[in-house]
């Protein structure tokens, strides 16, 4: 497997978008199990279109970097970062690998990838947010294995 990492192009939008909501199809059955069934549809009312304007957004955004894996000329994942300078912070905003490619290294390329470049713009520290339910055990994994530190948090919610 040669995996290579680039700039997004603008022909790239379309098949980043259907690998991240195929990567992203579990954290939402998830969601949807474990949230109250009158709450789910509230926070998450489709959440494929809201997803996919996420995507497409932080494709066209000058200030969002985006960093494209291609296995053999095949897109396969992507990462999605921001710069703020003021306190020297880098923050991964997206990150999805297909799920044909989950567990080869490519998520932990991406990562390595974003930290690399955000070393390189003068950041002195990274972040990232995922879940704490078990379909985001993968990416606590490889942000994990990137040397991120979690820090556990809890947000509540319930159905008045």
């Amino acid at each position: 497997m040669t995996l290579t990492i680039r700039p997004v192009r603008d022909d790239d939008v379309e098949a980043l978008v259907a690998l991240s909501l195929l990567a992203w199809e579990p954290v939402f059955a998830s969601f949807e199990r474990i949230l109250d069934p009158a709450i789910y549809p509230i926070i998450y009312p489709d959440w494929h279109k809201s997803q996919q304007e996420g995507v497409e957004a932080a494709c066209r955004d000058e200030e969002t970097f985006v960093g494209v894996a291609v296995v053999d000329g095949v897109v396969v994942g992507f990462a999605a970062y921001k710069l703020h300078p003021q306190d020297q912070t880098g923050e991964v905003d997206l990150l999805a690998v297909h799920p044909d490619y989950q567990n080869q290294g490519v998520g932990t390329a991406l990562n390595d990838w974003a930290l690399d470049q955000m070393r390189a713009s003068g950041m002195r520290m990274a972040v990232v947010g995922t879940g704490g339910d078990p379909s985001h055990a993968p990416a606590r994994r490889s942000y994990e294995k990137a040397g991120y530190v979690g820090l556990p948090l809890v947000r509540y919610y319930k159905d008045l």
